[in-house]
């Protein structure tokens, strides 16, 4: 039977200016931690798609994982580690404000929820 595909989106709100450092912060310092405990970078996307310099943009970064024994893995993976808090310390003068959720395709939910 073929995995279903658990979602992780990072919605970060930037500091006026600062969208395009806190992408490649995010690629360079975040991204490769998160491929390691097994998150799929699907999409980065910046809205609005220009680099502001007075104004915040919001970065949506799409990770995509392999159904619920993926998100726990990550989970368990990345909630003691300590160096993903020193991240998002170090990147704080980047961020006005970001939040993280999780879903999965309507068809995939009662299968998913089904552990």
């Amino acid at each position: 039977m073929d995995t279903a595909k658990v979602y992780v989106i990072d919605t970060v709100v930037t500091r006026p200016g600062r969208a395009k450092e806190f992408v490649d912060a995010y690629l360079h310092g975040y991204v490769p931690g998160a491929r390691a405990r097994g998150m799929t970078l699907e999409h980065l996307v910046v809205s609005p798609p220009i680099w502001f310099p007075d104004e915040p943009n919001t970065v949506i970064a799409t990770w995509v994982l392999d159904g619920a024994p993926g998100w726990w893995a990550m989970t368990w993976q990345g909630r003691p580690d300590e160096a993903v808090r020193r991240w998002w310390a170090e990147t704080e003068h980047l961020v006005l404000e970001r939040t993280r959720s999780t879903g999965a395709a309507a068809a995939d939910v009662e299968r998913l929820g089904n552990v």
